[in-house]
């Protein structure tokens, strides 16, 4: 028997009004899902985790972990490739603005773990599976990674964040700027964050547009929330981690040296697989969504 929804009734939500709101955005964003999926809710001690599932299910299955702040349709500039050779379960994470809703607190990494191995032992309880995290997805990832290596088949990691690296300084002032209310250090932050994908175009500067314009109403409905913090994985970490992994990251990457981050892992886990993705920065999952999609299944086999 799972418990109930911590908090009040229209928990993670402001009100019931900020809930019906943020519903509605979610569902009109999800229109330019662009392969046929399905919903799922998956009830587990955790919680109830919101599933959106695409690909023929005799596919090997691959789960996809978002970035903080972010939701499972993070994924839809890569999912079209993803799902033509996987069944692909993109996850609203727990603590973030998804439509997944915990029934006790998360703010711990080992929270975040067992209601990942919660969600995977319901949707894949026998064959191992592959796993892909994108920035905070792709720490939690490395962790999950660490911690259930028997369950994984492969791992990628997509600008995981710290995870390799500390986070840099222009980061950190910039992301301090970026708390000032009003749209115009929030913009500036994730243009700057975002670099690649607005210098690409009309359609690069829309989505970064669109998403901004997204992150401040779910500012605006979702109540706080507690995150574990990210942390830098040391020596030992790196090399006890024997799951074929692979770690990408843009050239332009703003939260650390993307060099830096290949070379100490070169250094001190080289059995990790690494490439940059030029032309990019933290944004190489949609500044350059082709390359990134064919690097990724060329990993996976």
């Amino acid at each position: 028997m799972h418990k109930k929804p911590l908090g009040s009734s229209h928990h993670p939500f402001r009100s019931a009004q900020a809930r019906a709101e943020y519903h509605a955005l979610y569902m009109e964003r999800a229109k330019a899902w662009p392969v046929v999926s399905e919903t799922r809710l998956v009830e587990t001690p955790s919680g109830q985790t919101h599933v959106l599932i695409s690909g023929h299910p005799s596919n090997p299955p691959l789960f996809l972990l978002h970035g903080a702040r972010g939701n499972a349709l993070t994924w839809i500039p890569n999912i079209t490739a993803l799902s033509a050779r996987y069944r692909t379960y993109a996850l609203d994470s727990m603590n973030d603005t998804g439509l997944s809703v915990s029934s006790r607190k998360l703010s711990k990494t080992e929270d975040l773990v067992r209601w990942l191995d919660e969600v995977f032992a319901i949707l894949s309880p026998e064959k191992p599976f592959c796993l892909a995290g994108l920035s905070y997805g792709g720490w939690m990832a490395s962790r999950y990674a660490l911690r259930f290596p028997e369950r994984l088949h492969k791992v990628v990691l997509l600008a995981p964040a710290v995870t390799v690296l500390p986070v840099s300084p222009a980061l950190i002032l910039r992301g301090l700027l970026a708390l000032i209310p009003g749209p115009t250090f929030r913009k500036k932050f994730y243009y700057w964050l975002l670099q690649d994908a607005v210098q690409s175009g009309e359609a690069g500067r829309a989505f970064v547009d669109q998403a901004i314009a997204d992150w401040m109403v779910a500012d605006r409905c979702f109540a706080p929330f507690p995150l574990a913090a990210a942390n830098v994985l040391d020596d030992k970490a790196l090399q006890s981690l024997q799951v074929p992994t692979l770690f990408l990251a843009g050239e332009h990457e703003k939260i650390y040296s993307a060099s830096k981050a290949v070379e100490r892992l070169n250094r001190v886990a080289p059995q990790i697989k690494t490439a940059i993705i030029p032309h990019a920065g933290h944004d190489l999952w949609v500044a350059q969504a082709d390359l990134v999609n064919q690097t990724m299944l060329d990993f996976l086999g």
